[in-house]
């Protein structure tokens, strides 16, 4: 049995790194992918996790696919393929914010077809966690639909991050289509600001986390940033600003946070939707924490805080 489980897109961030000495752009390999870095955050504070997606047999497969060994990530779910590229971003910082340009016309990703998938590994999941650009494109699509009708007939909590990235998708109005259809299979939902109205119409993080609560989810997150997070559920809400640091890149601010929240949901042995508002506000404040030292490094994987530094941000307290 596998704490967590993951099924999405695995791929290189290569970001920006200034110039070289005849004045061309420099980036900086770094492994990435919105479920691959749940994962990786998540094994890093002890839980059994496994990863389930496709990857080109190249050089950057092969780097991502020990990346992930090394990370104590199961990898039997991960497909390395002859006829298709590993998917690459390429990202522009601004101060600590980020743009993105994708090599994925196609990338391996979003050709992972059903046929692939590992399904004991997907029944063998107490959480199972996709997010929305495993739906962008087919047979990426049929494949995670299937996936989480799986999990959730074998029992497991559904976890889904809703992660726009406007380049992957032909035109808005699809992704919104899309990323909504699967709102009220999940249980939880991890959101950003930035998204609230593209997947309920509703800009206010507080009458957006509504909404998804009444489609059926029992615990809904709102990362808004340097303002840190809410989290709602159906006994109420809370906010919690995070600790005082300095951003340089929030590339996997919200997967770390993440990571770290459903480490410490896990961790109570509770289940889904039996946690007090305040075991979730410390569940929070974990993850404000854990993300607050991510961001003050460069990329996701690379940035990710040991639990001991966490709890030494949170002032030593252990809760």
């Amino acid at each position: 049995m596998y704490d967590l489980v993951a099924l999405g897109e695995l791929l290189i961030d290569f970001t920006y790194y200034g110039k070289s000495e005849h004045g061309g752009a420099l980036f900086e390999q770094n492994p990435g992918g919105a479920p691959a870095n749940v994962l990786a955050m998540a094994a890093g504070l002890g839980l059994s996790t496994a990863f389930i997606g496709k990857v080109g047999a190249d050089m950057h497969g092969d780097f991502l696919r020990q990346v992930l060994i090394e990370r104590g990530i199961d990898t039997r779910g991960l497909i390395s393929a002859v006829d298709v590229f590993t998917t690459l971003a390429f990202v522009k910082l601004d101060g600590a914010q980020r743009s993105f340009s994708f090599a994925r016309k196609p990338g391996a990703d979003t050709t992972l077809s059903m046929t692939e998938v590992d399904f004991d590994i997907v029944k063998s999941s107490k959480i199972f966690h996709f997010g929305s650009l495993s739906l962008t494109d087919e047979p990426s699509r049929s494949a995670t639909l299937k996936a989480v009708e799986v999990a959730k007939a074998a029992g497991a909590v559904i976890s889904y991050d809703p992660n726009y990235r406007a380049g992957l998708w032909k035109n808005v109005e699809e992704a919104v289509h899309h990323m909504r259809s699967v709102t009220h299979l999940a249980d939880i939902i991890k959101i950003s600001d930035e998204e609230t109205e593209l997947l309920t119409g509703k800009s206010d993080p507080q009458a957006a986390a509504q909404v998804l609560l009444e489609q059926g989810a029992t615990c809904i997150i709102v990362t808004l940033g340097a303002d840190g997070a809410l989290a709602a559920t159906r006994d109420g809400s809370i906010q919690k600003t995070p600790p005082k640091c300095v951003p340089k890149d929030t590339t996997g601010a919200g997967d770390v946070f993440l990571g770290s929240f459903l480490y410490r949901l896990l961790g109570s042995r509770k289940p889904i939707g039996k946690h007090d508002l305040n075991e979730i506000e410390s569940y929070v404040d974990f993850a404000n924490a854990a993300a607050s030292l991510c961001v003050e490094k460069r990329g996701a994987m690379p940035s990710m805080p040991d639990i001991s530094t966490i709890y030494t941000r949170l002032g030593g307290i252990h809760s």
